[in-house]
């Protein structure tokens, strides 16, 4: 069977023979979308081993977008140069990859502001992956594409969990229920993904590793970021959800551990195929009750679970996202997958959940 992109929905990857790629320190690494929330965590850890970035940005001649990157490419070992970028535009990467053996694929939109889910979501993701690894097909000196993915290339809704006979999501499963008019956002990442590999397959330049996170927690080097990450955790502080917090089970990582997941997957020569980057398998209340106790007294943390025929009816309103088939394939289901591969391949260690949340929201909320 296959989905409207004419991928069969029984997606396997066959991994090539792992070649050993060992990628030298000296040579540029690439980052698209640098202007992001994982992008920023990941030139950091660039730039703290003193290597050269190659940052892709839509403008590299607006100060403001890039003052936070330029902080850090003033006070670390390595350095910075900006290249103007299209994701949508083909050959727009051709110049900021010279030179490079590495290339981190992190551009790709997670919002709820969307108006067209073609538009905003699947062609941004779709087509960027396409001009990305295509260009990357053309170059002498790639050798590795690390492709920011996702959790939701894995699993559409909580629900799917069921399907699973181990009751465990691995890098062995594909998102198969979501689509444009359900889960867009899903949708796009898992496309994108398997898009990805079928490039990969086309050529033996360079080889492919995923990183596919769960939800990603965490101060940025923006405290005023723009993803979707931001919106969650302050509905949780600003009186948005103080009526009730639904009970969504979910995994959560930290930024900076996602950074590091990405950078080992750039720079262990053995890694290979996808990894699922998730600290722990928790939900959204469980969020809430860690806020709750250390600012209970202070914000408008919501201090009880909302039953699910509410959030049936008033989610909509709250977040686009939250749809009535949401709201029925995950509020009250639990979400459970396994990072073990992270672990042993490339030696991954995860921060308590505690230590993200609360450091997440009190960037946030700018308490000192």
């Amino acid at each position: 069977m296959l989905n409207p992109f004419g991928y069969p929905t029984n997606f396997k990857i066959h991994y090539p023979p792992n070649q050993m790629k060992t990628i030298d320190k000296t040579a540029p690494v690439l980052v698209t979308g640098a202007t992001g929330y994982v992008a920023g965590r990941l030139i950091e850890k660039l730039l703290t081993q003193g290597l050269t970035v190659h940052a892709a940005v839509r403008d590299p001649n607006n100060p403001e977008k890039l003052k936070h990157l330029n902080e850090l490419a003033n006070k670390l070992n390595g350095s910075i140069r900006y290249f103007k970028s299209e994701l949508l535009e083909k050959g727009s990467y051709a110049h900021a990859m010279q030179g490079c053996e590495l290339v981190y694929h992190t551009a790709s939109p997670f919002t709820s502001k969307v108006n067209d889910p073609q538009r905003d979501l699947v062609d941004p993701a779709l087509i960027g992956t396409q001009n990305v690894l295509r260009q990357a097909a053309e170059s002498d000196s790639i050798k590795r594409i690390v492709l920011t993915s996702s959790c939701a290339a894995i699993y559409g809704d909580n629900a799917d969990l069921k399907s699973i006979l181990s009751g465990v999501f691995t890098e062995a499963n594909w998102n198969t229920t979501s689509s444009l008019e359900n889960g867009a956002y899903s949708y796009s990442k898992t496309i994108a993904e398997k898009e990805a590999w079928r490039i990969s397959k086309s050529q033996d330049r360079w080889d492919l590793v995923t990183i596919n996170p769960s939800l990603v927690l965490g101060p940025g080097i923006n405290p005023k970021g723009t993803s979707e990450s931001f919106n969650l955790i302050t509905q949780l502080g600003n009186g948005t959800l103080k009526s009730g917090v639904p009970d969504i089970g979910m995994g959560v990582v930290d930024v900076r551990d996602v950074a590091t997941a990405h950078y080992l997957a750039g720079f262990t020569p053995a890694a290979q195929g996808r990894y699922i980057i998730s600290g722990h398998n928790s939900s959204f209340l469980e969020i809430a009750e860690i806020l709750k106790k250390k600012y209970g007294n202070d914000f408008p943390i919501p201090k009880k679970r909302m039953p699910k025929t509410l959030v049936w009816l008033f989610g909509p309103m709250i977040n686009p996202m939250i749809t009535r088939s949401y709201v029925s394939r995950n509020v009250n289901l639990p979400w459970n997958a396994d990072h073990s591969k992270s672990i042993k391949e490339l030696g991954m260690t995860y921060r308590p959940m505690e230590v993200s949340v609360t450091e997440f929201f009190e960037q946030i909320f700018d308490i000192k």
